[in-house]
């Protein structure tokens, strides 16, 4: 039995159990708004929930390059985004290239850094989302050129890119398979495909 529904523009989440609001509309747009840009102290409140994610040990494995749309910065992450992440990235008005500290500074590695990125990513997209603002996270990425881009030394491993903006509607897309994917419903997994013990 459905218990929740959420629409946010067309698309539409429903959840088998009741769950907070800000994570049941949560989706992951690619049409951003370009004429809109970052409010400032909603970037700084996102940013900072992902600082007080929790991490292994307390040893905050994350680290983040923050780029606002007409930076060189911004247009170096876009040029090390992969296939059709390109065409739609310049819209967004912030970029966030997501990094995990594989290592410390003596070289031990640190191996949930991953993971704790994940957690920090994360709770940066509930708490943009809280501000009225959308995040598409991209794995499509070249992070070897964004090594490059930007001098990352070798004990931080680039992992993702975070696009941060507002929407704009689906048609701005041009292209109509993305303007169908963006239109189309949220899909998961049904609770008991992936509760693999529940005793």
């Amino acid at each position: 039995m459905t218990l929740t529904t959420t629409t946010s523009v067309a698309r539409a989440s429903e959840t088998s159990a009741p769950i907070l609001e800000v994570l049941a509309a949560r989706w992951s747009p690619r049409s951003y708004d370009p004429s809109v840009a970052i409010d400032e102290t909603a970037l700084a409140s996102i940013l900072e929930a992902g600082r007080w994610s929790p991490s292994a040990s307390n040893t905050q494995p994350w680290r983040f390059i923050v780029a606002r749309r007409g930076t060189p910065a911004f247009d170096s992450i876009v040029s090390n985004l992969m296939g059709f992440n390109q065409a739609w990235t310049p819209n967004a008005a912030v970029l966030i290239v997501n990094l995990a500290e594989t290592a410390d500074l003596d070289g031990k590695p640190r191996g949930l850094a991953s993971y704790d990125l994940g957690q920090a990513v994360a709770h940066m997209s509930i708490q943009a989302h809280h501000e009225g603002l959308h995040v598409h996270q991209m794995g499509g990425i070249i992070a070897d050129g964004l090594r490059d881009a930007f001098s990352i030394p070798e004990n931080l491993t680039p992992l993702t890119v975070t696009a941060l903006g507002t929407l704009d509607t689906p048609e701005a897309l041009g292209e109509e398979g993305a303007i169908a994917r963006e239109k189309a419903p949220r899909e998961r997994f049904p609770l008991d495909e992936i509760v693999l013990v529940n005793e």
